[in-house]
């Protein structure tokens, strides 16, 4: 892989957001993600942490909207030479020097929405650079970690969470998980229909799961405390227009702090990054770009540090950021916020969702 150049290029001016980050600004923080990327192309939290596929997909993708598509296809390859042969990825990799073998996983469950997440990510690859070789070589990989996930839909339409590492399965599902699995079955449909290889027992699963995610909020575990369950309905593309917004407006003085962000779990005092430039993504879906601006600008004093990369969170009664650690996901999430906001082909695709398969309409079900 190539090293990035020292000037901001078209790509980074693309994303530079009056307010929130100039070009040069951009430039650092794709250059933050870059320089904790291994040379096997894995992309951990930070160098001597470990990784999860979910944020490793998050981060090549931000990778992707910022022009470094060798970089993001290196993180692709990553991917498929990890892959289970059951279609799956463990929960937890370690991060290993450069050169050395991949240690063992350090958490060997296997959760659906970090499996699933992949055909979101290779979708996006595919948008930003018309790669056909790419979509190609990653199809299989895809294909398999969708038929693994929808081997974890329960007969109500929701996705159980986790293929224990014992071998058991957790039936119980998450409102967030599941949606994001929606979205990723969404784009592994889009996948399909390109190739023109129709996927119908996918489309019927993506119905019952968005039929679900719209109406029975029973189905999933309770965690009404945290505020992905809030957003990620609407992010994921199962809520839209007055439902969306109903939902968001019932939970804004909950979750969010004007001036600083969004609270990971409400009530404690705990503003995150990642959750702010989601809920400002998910802003964007709805069509309030000046609102998920607000949220970005905000977060800037407290989470950005001198080197581009950003703060997990702050803990603002106590005027201090925490944990102390500057993930790559976190900056991935606010790149991939700005590159929406910013009119990117592929990001506003893959969120938008308006050209995204939606299924077979199951909402006529009980």
């Amino acid at each position: 892989m190539t090293a990035l150049g020292p000037r901001p290029g078209p790509r980074t001016e693309r994303l530079a957001l009056p307010g929130v980050l100039s070009p040069e600004q951009v430039l650092r923080t794709v250059e933050g993600i870059a320089a904790v990327q291994r040379a096997d192309g894995a992309i951990p939290w930070f160098r001597g942490h470990h990784l999860d596929p979910w944020d490793h997909i998050e981060s090549a993708m931000a990778l992707d909207a910022a022009g470094e598509h060798e970089r993001a296809a290196a993180a692709y390859r990553w991917l498929a030479r990890h892959q289970n042969p059951d279609g799956s990825w463990y929960a937890a990799y370690p991060d290993t020097p450069d050169g050395v073998a991949a240690a063992d996983p350090t958490d060997r469950g296997r959760e659906s929405n970090f499996c699933a997440y992949v055909a979101v990510g290779a979708w996006h690859h595919y948008l930003s650079t018309g790669d056909d070789a790419f979509l190609d070589r990653i199809w299989p990989t895809v294909f398999a970690a969708i038929e693994f996930v929808l081997g974890l839909q329960q007969s109500g339409g929701q996705i159980g969470w986790r293929h224990r590492a014992d071998g058991t399965v957790d039936p119980d599902a998450l409102l967030t998980g599941s949606s994001s699995v929606y979205q990723a079955l969404r784009c592994a449909l889009a996948i399909a229909e390109h190739r023109e290889e129709p996927q119908p027992d996918w489309e019927l699963s993506a119905g019952l799961l968005g039929h679900a995610l719209r109406h029975h909020p029973e189905r999933f575990l309770d965690k009404h405390r945290y505020s992905m369950d809030w957003y990620y309905p609407v992010l994921g593309g199962a809520v839209t227009g007055a439902a969306a917004k109903e939902r968001i407006e019932e939970g804004w003085d909950r979750f969010v702090v004007p001036g600083l962000g969004v609270r990971c779990v409400s009530p404690n005092p705990w503003v995150t990054g990642g959750e702010s430039c989601e809920l400002a993504l998910a802003l964007w879906v709805m069509g309030e770009s000046d609102r998920a601006v607000d949220i970005l600008r905000w977060i800037q004093p407290t989470l950005r540090a001198e080197d581009g990369m950003y703060w997990t969170g702050y803990v603002f009664e106590d005027d201090a950021v925490w944990p102390e650690e500057r993930t790559t996901w976190t900056a991935g999430s606010l790149l991939l916020a700005v590159a929406a906001l910013g009119g990117d082909e592929a990001t506003t695709a893959v969120f938008g969702g308006e050209r995204l398969p939606r299924g077979l309409d199951s909402d006529c079900c009980a």
